[in-house]
């Protein structure tokens, strides 16, 4: 029998007292509300319910961010060069300021019974005051030659007594990462209060035949242990090997599951018409790549089905995904009914309602007998909205691309039938979802995703398995390459004036891209309107414009617009100009603090330039510390988006990626999406699961897990 029970050390039932025999097992309820636990009270708990802590499960799923073996301290007499742990007291603590970019220094000096060594952190004024100099500390950090000595550079601490309890000495031991208000060592001391408890911890993964040896009973209990209270890095690597099968497992189920949901849907299937399509094809004012012929197929056999397209087409910058979209919009309209298009921002829609009605004004001219869709752009800016609305909600309006403005309650459609989103993931779940609930009733719309940001074939099988993808893998004709090039910032006077002042004298247009807006917001990045007044300073003859995210949204449209129009011939901005923005005269881009960026957003900032017939340009500067780094130097080697997509999520992680990719965070802490063995065991055993979706009400934790997935990933 199975019962809730009251216990003296928690507030009530985070456990269940289950009789088997004569064996007496306290279950942990891993769905508790977390202020159940001793140790936390209403302060606490008000402080991890602010990090998303609400549960017995979400503390305990709070894994260490990394292990640190203090057996390995050496004396400092000792030392050699590499990451090193030390033991010692600190002093001498102060603060520089480099003249050049503002730069912060803080050096300290550690001594132990056999020596000192000086430290180093860059850019972490508060360490100056972290530490008590009576106290003993364990640094872990970098030794190494600076100048014509040896530093411990950028060195953790931890307080020994932190660490060491009851006189025993330290070994392998976990490092917690700290969460607003809720320091590591009070983390650890709430975890340490429950540790013999975790021999309770349920299971979470169903079993069936198939699955590898190490998912088996007990194993997530073991795993959960070993992650919290591992005594050797084997230990650890055991516990992280069990989460990261778990954490995938539970991607690729709430992707399935998503999926099974769409196919429950009715749509209004859109009958292809071949003769038609070859018409259009055969007229544009340009040859399809043989991947946007693929893609746009794939795309009109999935409208004529009676369930709804879900589809991601997925194209690097420049590879046409528009005209991808407007054939399909043309087979739609054929069809009578209606698409709608929803850009992110006011610039690009309207880039889009031009493109596209040049283009479909150039196809009625080829074939006078054919109806092209008739088209309108709907933003916030738009005169007489009322109208153009009643316009739509008539049917006289076969294709409408808009911003927000798509969304309001006032827009309703004749006939929606599909709906095509551009980039995504710059809309929240929300948002989508209020578009695509403007279909006629219960039916649900075709869907089309564009990005830009080529997706790691991973992340594809976990994160978008419940995604159709079409892949735009082929560059048009005639596009020049962006030539890219790592440049230390002393250098930018003898290589990079010179070569922006020959740009410019040509007519040709430069972006400069900075990280910060003004100089009260960071000390380690040069700001936009710090870079505007030197640029200005440097060519007075040529207008800078300034771009960033602070601007109110005409105030942004005007400058991208008078940037479109040559009116301004440098525009320094943030990475507000990172996706959509076409502006084929612009063929150099400069990137300050290019250390900064991960792999696909420096990849998309690139993407900006090289849109026309001239050569372009990328030029990544660096602060000149030390070599560049491995990400740099890929962007350098090649302009392959889905290559520098895997290396991108190789370094980083998915978490980073697809949190920039997405409304909400990935938030994976054990996976690596490059283990494909991993992937491929946890498919087969969710896909078997999956098969009988009405097993999912016999595990109310993994339901409650794999919701919070289905609601991060669905596109719809």
């Amino acid at each position: 029998m199975t019962l809730y029970v009251g216990c003296q050390y928690y507030n009530c039932c985070a456990f269940v007292v289950i009789f088997k025999k004569s064996t007496i097992i306290i279950a942990m309820d891993m769905l508790a509300p977390v202020e159940n636990l001793k140790g936390v009270g209403p302060k606490t708990a008000q402080a991890l319910h602010g990090v998303n802590i609400n549960t017995v499960g979400d503390l305990i799923y709070c894994l260490p961010r990394i292990y640190e073996n203090y057996q390995t301290t050496v004396p400092i007499e000792e030392l050699r060069p590499g990451k090193v742990i030390v033991r010692g007291k600190i002093s001498d603590l102060r603060i520089m300021r480099t003249s050049r970019r503002q730069l912060t220094i803080t050096e300290g000096v550690i001594r132990d019974d056999t020596g000192l060594i000086r430290t180093i952190w860059f850019n972490q004024p508060y360490r100056a005051k972290q530490f008590d100099p009576n106290r003993e500390y364990y640094f872990t950090g970098k030794y190494e030659l600076k100048g014509n000595r040896y530093i411990l550079t950028s060195p953790s601490a931890t307080l020994v007594q932190d660490i060491e309890k009851d006189g025993n000495a330290a070994g392998f031991q976990p490092i917690y990462s700290a969460k607003n208000a809720i320091k590591p060592q009070l983390f650890h001391k709430i975890i340490s209060g429950i540790r013999s408890d975790f021999a309770g911890i349920p299971d979470l993964l169903p079993f069936i035949d198939g699955i590898p040896d190490y998912i088996k009973p007990g194993a997530r209990a073991e795993a959960l242990f070993y992650s919290h209270f591992p005594e050797s890095p084997e230990e650890a690597e055991q516990g992280r090997k069990y989460l990261a099968y778990e954490e995938v497992f539970e991607l690729i189920l709430a992707a399935k599951l998503n999926k099974q949901e769409n196919q429950r849907l009715k749509s209004i299937p859109l009958k292809f018409n071949a003769d038609f399509t070859k018409k259009l094809v055969k007229s544009l004012p340009f040859q399809l790549t043989g991947a946007q012929r693929r893609s746009t197929w794939e795309i009109l056999q999935a409208l004529e089905r009676r369930t709804p397209m879900n589809r991601l087409l997925q194209g690097d910058v420049g590879s046409g995904k528009t005209v991808v979209a407007a054939l399909a919009a043309a087979q739609t309209a054929l069809n009578g009914h209606q698409t709608a298009l929803l850009a992110p921002t006011a610039i690009l829609a309207s880039q889009h309602f031009e493109s596209l009605l040049g283009l479909f004004q150039g196809l009625q001219k080829a074939n006078p007998g054919i109806l092209m869709p008739r088209i309108a752009l709907l933003t916030g800016a738009t005169r007489d909205k009322k109208a153009l609305k009643r316009l739509i909600r008539n049917g006289d309006i076969d294709l409408v691309i808009g911003t927000h403005a798509l969304l309001t309650d006032t827009t309703d459609f004749h006939s929606l039938a599909f709906c095509i989103i551009d980039e995504q993931h710059r809309f929240g779940v929300n948002q989508r979802q209020k578009l695509l609930l403007k279909s006629p009733e219960n039916t649900a719309p075709h869907l089309l995703s564009m990005t830009a940001t080529p997706i790691p074939r991973s992340l594809q099988l976990t994160v978008f398995g419940d995604l159709d993808v079409s892949l735009l893998n082929e560059l048009p004709p005639g596009r020049q390459p962006i030539v890219t090039k790592i440049l230390p910032e002393n250098q930018q006077t003898d290589e990079l004036y010179p070569k922006m002042r020959e740009l410019l004298q040509k007519g040709q247009q430069i972006y400069w891209i900075c990280q910060v807006i003004e100089e009260k917001n960071s000390n380690v990045a040069t700001p936009v309107k710090k870079q505007a007044k030197k640029l200005t300073e440097l060519f007075p003859q040529y207008k800078i414009g300034v771009l960033h995210g602070k601007m109110k949204p005409d105030e942004k449209d005007q400058v991208m617009d008078d940037f479109a129009k040559s009116k301004i011939q440098v525009l320094v901005s943030t990475t507000v100009v990172e996706v959509g923005v076409n502006v084929p005269n612009a063929n150099m881009i400069i990137i300050q603090d290019s250390e900064n960026y991960g792999l696909a957003q420096l990849h998309q900032l690139r993407g900006r330039v090289g849109r026309g017939d001239q050569p372009a340009s990328c030029f990544l500067l660096t602060t000149g510390e030390g070599k560049p780094s491995k990400r740099l130097r890929e962007m350098e080697k090649s302009t392959d988006g889905f290559h520098l997509a895997e290396i991108d999520l190789k370094i980083r992680g998915p978490g980073e990626i697809y949190g920039a990719m997405q409304h909400g965070e990935l938030n994976l802490q054990v996976a690596n999406l490059s283990d494909t063995e991993t992937i491929t065991q946890a498919s087969h055993h969710a896909g078997e699961f999956a098969k009988n979706p009405a097993e999912m009400a016999k595990y109310p934790e993994l339901s409650a897990r794999i919701k919070k997935y289905q609601q991060l990933t669905t596109l719809n």
